[in-house]
């Protein structure tokens, strides 16, 4: 599983990741977490606002820091 948190890097951006990680670690899901921060590159998956969460290349999350319960149902 590959997960991407899109954002610039600002407090909503870092706090999405950190539930992100937090809800894979209460599920023990193993997945590959990356950051990605250049405009570009989260244009080209389709997001147009951050943060956003992809999962697999599936937009599940944009323009808001999901809910630790919202990510723990994505990862099923």
């Amino acid at each position: 599983m590959e997960i991407k948190v899109c954002g610039p890097g600002c407090a909503k951006c870092h706090e999405a990741e950190r539930v992100v990680n937090e809800a894979l670690a209460e599920a023990g899901v193993q997945a590959t977490v990356l950051k990605i921060s250049d405009f570009n590159e989260i244009a080209k998956l389709g997001v147009f606002t951050t943060p956003s969460v992809v999962i697999d290349g599936k937009i599940k999350c944009t323009g808001k820091v999901p809910s630790k319960n919202d990510v723990l149902s994505w990862l099923k």
